[in-house]
């Protein structure tokens, strides 16, 4: 291994995820071995490791999760100090079955594994693990040489984790400069994370904005067409902001009742109307301290619409059969996949109210304009599918990814998830043996790709030498 070469990287700057990649890259030519993924721990009551880059894997491996009380093998990395080799006839699942590049959808019962923890600040950040498909890959010597490894993989974790920090600052500064200069203009027109997966520019731009936006108190209007994940954003701003400890709550306003909406929005006292035998707070009384989320605000009716506007400029409101306002502290995000302007041109939404919650505006773009994203997010949902079904693997052939990146995507995300969900199950029932690898073939998943000059320029579908994303 060049280690000369590999120093090196720790001193210049380089594009996002190469420096981790390189090092993968390095580790896999030198150790001769098929796989190298380093991977990152997400924590929580389900612990989980996703990966961060992934050299000699499929693409759609990149948006898996690995529950680390599914993956006996990965968990045994996180808990140990030392370099953890397994048997070359280990019984133990493997998380990469089926995702080994040159290998599709074969199960890897004896191959060589071995991996090591990986610290920052001394707690367990990841793991590194390396996989030969031969049996006797690996040697002794070759753990202690990974063992003597590990400061360098470390470090280089450690400067990409503050390169990023240092590009996340650089970026809080420049949204905070530009808001600045918008002040007037929003002054003039009455202006005030299932985890998002993000392969594409597009995107990371998007989550880097979003980081800053979240920690003000402007009001944001998601921009979408259905089924873009504007939720998630949703969550995502408040998980961010400092109201991340006080409620979030959603309301589609699609579908809420007419003859109920007002009193669902902001409550009602006893006698206001048949059936109300006691006082009861609203949605908005509830997200107080925290955030509201209206979700396809643009169905809200025109009188409504009057009182919610009330609430943005004064923080007041007014529960239904009450002549006492209400003070409130809410951050309010709203979402529409309309045009609301041509609604407002049209006279269907008020454009006060428009412009108090277009404040900060934020459009998603969708998931044919971000076709990076497609095979990691096909992965996110065959590991969820195997999972649910019991499978010991799951993954696509490579006429399946070929059809997926074709496609055009008219429900974007959503309608994704349900295309891998229904192959999943019907390449389950198809599935003989539960202990083999499940293979989802183009035909399972019931789309129709565009005529072929429609697949002009899209991504090739197979794996490249490295997949990186920068650790969070």
């Amino acid at each position: 291994m060049d280690l000369a070469l590999l120093l090196s990287d720790l001193t210049v700057q380089l594009p996002a995820g190469m420096r981790l990649q390189r090092l993968a890259a390095a580790v896999r030519a030198d150790f001769q071995c098929d796989a190298v993924v380093i991977l990152a721990l997400e924590p929580g009551e389900a612990p989980c490791l996703r990966p961060v880059v992934a050299v000699g894997l499929t693409r759609d491996a990149m948006g898996r999760r690995f529950l680390l009380s599914e993956q006996p093998r990965l968990a045994a990395i996180v808990a140990s100090r030392e370099v953890v080799a397994f048997e070359a006839d280990s019984r133990l699942p493997d998380p990469y079955d089926g995702l080994v590049e040159g290998h599709p959808g074969q199960p890897l019962p004896v191959h060589d594994c071995m991996g090591m923890r990986l610290l920052q600040e001394g707690r367990t950040w990841g793991v590194l693990t390396l996989d030969g498909l031969r049996p006797g890959r690996f040697s002794p010597t070759d753990r202690e040489r990974l063992n003597r490894l590990l400061p360098l993989v470390e470090t280089a974790v450690r400067v990409s984790r503050l390169e990023r920090e240092n590009q996340d600052l650089r970026q809080a500064r420049a949204w905070a400069a530009r808001a600045r200069e918008d002040e007037p203009a929003l002054a003039g027109t009455g202006g005030d994370d299932l985890e998002i997966v993000a392969h594409s520019e597009v995107m990371h731009r998007l989550l880097e904005e979003t980081q800053v936006v979240a920690r003000s108190e402007l009001p944001v209007l998601l921009l979408g067409e259905t089924g873009v994940g504007k939720e998630l954003f949703a969550r995502r701003l408040h998980r961010l902001s400092a109201r991340s400890d006080q409620p979030l709550v959603l309301v589609n306003c699609a579908a809420l009742p007419e003859t109920l909406a007002e009193s669902e929005l902001f409550g009602h006292v006893k006698g206001a109307f048949s059936g109300a035998t006691s006082d009861r707070p609203g949605r908005v009384e509830a997200a107080q301290g925290g955030t509201l989320f209206l979700d396809e605000v643009g169905e809200l009716p025109l009188v409504l619409q009057a009182k919610l506007l009330r609430t943005l400029q004064n923080g007041e409101i007014q529960r239904l059969g009450s002549d006492r306002p209400r003070k409130v502290d809410v951050r309010f995000i709203a979402a529409t996949n309309r045009d609301l302007r041509a609604a407002v041109r049209d006279g269907r939404f008020r454009a006060d109210l428009y412009h108090r919650l277009s404040v900060y505006p934020l459009p998603i773009p969708p998931l044919r304009e971000r076709r990076d994203d497609i095979l990691p997010l096909a992965g996110r949902f065959l590991e969820i599918n195997r999972a649910r079904l019991g499978l010991r693997g799951l993954r696509l052939d490579p006429p399946a990814e070929q059809a997926l990146l074709a496609y055009d995507w008219p429900g974007n995300v959503r309608e994704l998830e349900h295309v891998i969900g229904r192959a999943a199950l019907r390449a389950g029932v198809q599935a003989q043996d539960r202990d083999r690898i499940a293979s989802v073939g183009a035909a399972l998943l019931g789309i129709e790709a565009p005529a072929a000059a429609g697949t002009a320029g899209l991504p090739a579908a197979t794996p490249s030498e490295g997949l990186p994303v920068d650790p969070a």
